[in-house]
């Protein structure tokens, strides 16, 4: 019988020690109290390397009390299911793209509206404007800490019978665009005639000349090689679609000051460094256009672009948005270059 006792002893003594030196290993691994952010990125190379320029900047401010987990390109779910995800705090930072989640927080519908932004520092002004901050700020109703907005970037017309610079040069065009009423309702009112398609079905549709045009952000166009089957390519810029940095409100709100500090640094840093990375690899983009000898490049003034913005006024585009947004007045704060 003792020798049965001293057995259970000895066990129940290593048991003890083994849980005593797991709780040990695993708050040597945390780091004592390292706070872990999982982000879930985009499929965008300027997104990307901000969002690793972010990791870098929060973990060095921080001193290491944050780390940072990538997961880029959507490893973890398309934009909806991730904004979803870091709603109820399974994912804690998400970037996405603002129309994929305009259902759920409807003033994002703002950025449907064509020719709101005549150039990419109209739009930076805006959003980092209080109307910006504003839209950021209302994202606590659904339980997401707004960051900041980095680009996406602008919708583009690219066709093959003219250096469009004028709603007259869009006139009667079959243009394939997005099954998007605001959209919809812009082409029309250019006297273009709209043709939702799926975007899988675009280059064949192009290449046999079942849509004379479509319109898409410069990266798409290139990555998807639709200028090689279309010899004009327009910078009409007449959608600019952001993407929106958005974080689980509770575990901002959990984070020290000094935490909260080194992630607000991290998102003016950051967006700085992204807008910057977009707007260089944009001009990759048309510098490479330009030397294939296939396509031509037709750049528009603001002059040029403002009287597409006439006709969006004229034919009261702006007042159809308004009714789909929750805070019609951003758009009169936008257009009054707020």
């Amino acid at each position: 019988m003792k020798r049965i006792l001293g057995l259970v002893l000895i066990v129940t003594a290593v048991a003890a020690f083994n849980v005593w030196a797991g709780g040990k290993g695993e708050a040597a691994s945390s780091g004592g109290g390292v706070v872990r952010l999982k982000l879930a990125g985009v499929t965008s190379d300027s997104s990307n390397l901000a969002e690793a320029y972010f990791k870098e900047i929060v973990e060095k401010e921080s001193g290491g009390s944050i780390v940072v987990d990538l997961f880029p390109r959507n490893q973890l779910g398309d934009d909806r299911a991730c904004v979803e995800s870091t709603i109820f705090g399974d994912i804690d930072i998400t970037v996405s793209s603002t129309s994929s989640i305009a259902t759920t927080y409807h003033d994002l519908y703002l950025f449907d509206a064509p020719f709101l932004f005549l150039s990419n520092q109209h739009a930076y002004t805006a959003l980092d404007g209080p109307t910006g901050k504003k839209i950021l700020d209302g994202m606590a109703a659904i339980g997401l800490k707004g960051l900041c907005f980095w680009e996406n970037g602008f919708r583009n017309y690219t066709n093959n019978k003219v250096a469009a610079r004028a709603p007259a040069d869009v006139r009667g065009s079959k243009v394939r665009t997005m099954e998007n009423e605001i959209h919809l309702a812009a082409w029309r009112a250019f006297g273009a005639n709209p043709t939702p398609m799926a975007f899988s079905e675009l280059f064949t549709a192009l290449q046999q000349g079942t849509v004379d045009a479509q319109e898409n952000p410069l990266g798409i166009i290139a990555a998807n090689k639709f200028n090689e089957v279309q010899k004009f390519v327009s910078m009409t810029q007449h959608v600019y679609t952001p993407y929106i940095v958005v974080m689980n409100l509770s575990k901002y709100n959990s984070l020290t000051a000094a935490q909260k500090a080194a992630v607000d640094k991290a998102v003016v840093e950051s967006t700085k460094f992204q807008r910057e990375t977009s707007q260089r690899l944009e001009k990759e983009i048309m510098d490479e256009f330009s030397k294939t000898g296939r396509t031509t490049v037709v750049i528009l003034t603001e002059a040029e672009k403002s009287v597409f913005q006439k006709i969006i006024t004229d034919n009261k585009i702006f007042d159809l948005v308004k009714t789909k947004v929750d805070h019609p007045e951003y758009v009169d704060a936008i257009l009054g270059g707020q």
